[in-house]
């Protein structure tokens, strides 16, 4: 096991490592919406206009695959599923955060007519 560690550590570039987890479409999006806190399906699909159920479902389980979404099933009638992010996930936290700063940059560079950028008064 230790061999194979060390064979990835040499072989791998960490920057690749943790986009090959996190840089999916949909995936960054996802992880924002949970660092919020719990949320079932349909609250994600309501946060991510254009996201397929098909496409969710498959980003949700990709993120669960890596450990950085936990899927609890709740035993009730209808089934209750809700997805949060686990300590792993919150671990790209400052990842986001340095991208949330870029941005805000970025926008204020360009014309931007998105009107969460645009000034109030």
């Amino acid at each position: 096991m230790m061999d194979d560690t060390q064979n990835c550590l040499s072989s791998c570039c960490p920057i690749e490592y943790t986009l090959d987890r996190i840089g999916g479409k949909w995936s960054i999006p996802i992880l924002r919406e949970l660092f919020s806190g719990p949320q079932r399906t349909h609250q994600l699909q309501s946060a991510l206009p254009g996201i397929s159920t098909k496409t969710l479902m498959v980003r949700l389980r990709d993120l669960e695959d890596h450990g950085l979404v936990e899927r609890q099933v709740f035993a009730e009638v209808p089934l209750h599923v809700e997805y949060s992010i686990t300590n792993k996930g919150r671990q790209i936290q400052p990842v986001l955060a340095a991208l949330y700063q870029v941005g805000q940059q970025w926008l204020q560079q360009e014309e931007c007519h998105c009107p969460l950028n645009e000034k109030v008064g």
